[in-house]
């Protein structure tokens, strides 16, 4: 059976999907982006800012789920622009330390939703 998963401290969906959908034992994290749950606003002044807000609505989110970011297993990263992916990285170690990161892939792509620069979806334990 599956449980669909919704949190205020992240933002809401921006089209018909849900935040999260846990099912046997799994929990699918929709993709994140830089949006405040608090004001609807795009965090944007750079690449390190956005990543950290994606990051942390990402935990938000897995909270609500009763996981964290440690029972992360799958991270699929999306950007506008390759070129920023060493400053995306600084970022995303900061938030998944420690010896065992999840399993991930990075792809540039031409847009993302809200003009977005990054996005982060995951799937955790």
């Amino acid at each position: 059976m599956k449980k669909i998963i919704h949190t205020d401290r992240a933002p809401n969906p921006v089209g018909p999907y849900s935040q999260a959908v846990k099912v046997n034992g799994f929990t699918f994290v929709s993709g994140q982006i830089a949006i405040d749950p608090q004001t609807g606003q795009m965090v944007t002044d750079d690449i390190e800012s956005e990543t950290h807000k994606v990051l942390e609505n990402l935990r938000q989110v897995l909270l609500a789920a009763n996981s964290d970011l440690e029972g992360v297993v799958k991270c699929s990263i999306f950007v506008r622009d390759i070129n920023q992916y060493a400053r995306i990285n600084e970022v995303y170690t900061e938030f998944f330390k420690g010896t065992q990161p999840p399993a991930r892939e990075l792809v540039e792509v031409s847009r993302l939703p809200k003009g977005a620069n990054v996005e982060i979806s995951a799937i955790a334990i």
